[in-house]
């Protein structure tokens, strides 16, 4: 069994096309019943903080996982992340463990290919797109957009040092988008006909006027309903990666009054026409799409020899 940190797994992730395409094929699959994803059990140590475990068994692919995530909020204001986890790659016909990885670098490369996969799937990547904050997600999400050959990108945040941070990395990194900055999440989001929401969970007051909407614009929100509201998605085609997960997190008052979700993810990008008007996706994320990624990664570091071996004695 292998050891993988999250710098490992930057180094042996999938290029960002291959990621998109993982992901539509998770979202698919997991719409049409193809593989088996029970709705993710959370626990709730205290406060805002929680953390769910995410199986996911994907029989036709032989792929058998399960991420452990931990969100915690209050961590923002120490310093330290305020998302966790570790992800197990098993082998599909034994069980045994092939690969144990850190989850910050594979969730955050899976979110965004989530992402690429609904702007590629409902025909959005024409168009101007806006995200809101510009953490670990925004450069992820930009990596993703430079990939699907987007024209351009306008990025919210608040602090100055952060928009100029952003600014640095996108040159380097993404030098063939084109990256805008702002400090007003009304001017990132007017005009933009796919918005990326990447604030913190559980934050409150943060929710946007749906007045700034574009009539068709697509709707990634990364943050639950803390930016985009219940009015909102009531104004939109609202869809889920995980209908039952989306349900089970609305029963608990996560998302306020949030409408019931109308569509699985999947379906509208399985060949279907693009809904007309607004689409929400509130993919919350989901174990499968999770696995897929972890496991091009582990058959990366095996074919390397990747990562710390680990050794244990079996009788």
């Amino acid at each position: 069994m292998r050891f993988l940190t999250d710098l490992d797994v930057e180094r042996l992730l999938p290029p960002p096309a291959r990621l998109v395409e993982l992901a539509h094929d998770a979202l698919v699959a997991l719409a049409a019943g193809r593989a088996e994803v029970p709705a993710k059990p959370a626990v709730h140590p205290g406060g805002l903080s929680f953390a769910n475990a995410m199986p996911a068994a994907y029989a036709e692919r032989n792929l058998l996982g399960c991420k452990w995530i931990s969100i915690f909020p209050e961590n923002q204001a120490q310093g330290l992340p305020t998302a966790t986890g570790l992800m197990v790659v098993n082998d599909g016909t034994t069980g045994l463990p092939r690969v144990v990885m850190e989850a910050a670098a594979l969730t955050a490369a899976r979110t965004a290919a989530v992402s690429g996969a609904c702007i590629a799937g409902l025909d959005r990547v024409g168009v101007t797109a806006a995200v809101l904050g510009a953490g670990v997600q925004a450069r992820s999400h930009l990596r993703v957009l430079a990939s699907l050959g987007a024209p351009e990108v306008t990025v919210f945040a608040r602090r100055a040092a952060a928009r100029q941070a952003l600014q640095e990395w996108a040159r380097r990194e993404t030098p063939e988008l084109a990256v805008h900055t702002v400090d007003s999440r009304e001017g990132a989001v007017r005009g933009a006909g796919v918005v990326v929401t990447a604030l913190t969970i559980g934050v409150s007051g943060a929710q946007l006027d749906p007045d700034w909407f574009a009539d068709d614009a697509l709707v990634l929100p990364l943050d639950y309903a803390s930016s985009i509201g219940p009015d909102l998605a009531a104004s939109a085609v609202l869809a889920a990666d995980h209908v039952p997960q989306f349900e089970a997190v609305r029963a608990t008052g996560s998302l306020g009054d949030y409408p019931a979700a109308e569509r699985w993810t999947g379906d509208l990008l399985d060949g279907q026409p693009r809904p007309h008007g607004r689409v929400v996706c509130q993919n919350l994320g989901n174990g499968l799409s999770d696995l897929v990624v972890a496991a091009a990664v582990a058959d990366s570091a095996e074919e390397r020899g990747a990562g710390q071996l680990l050794v244990t004695a079996r009788p």
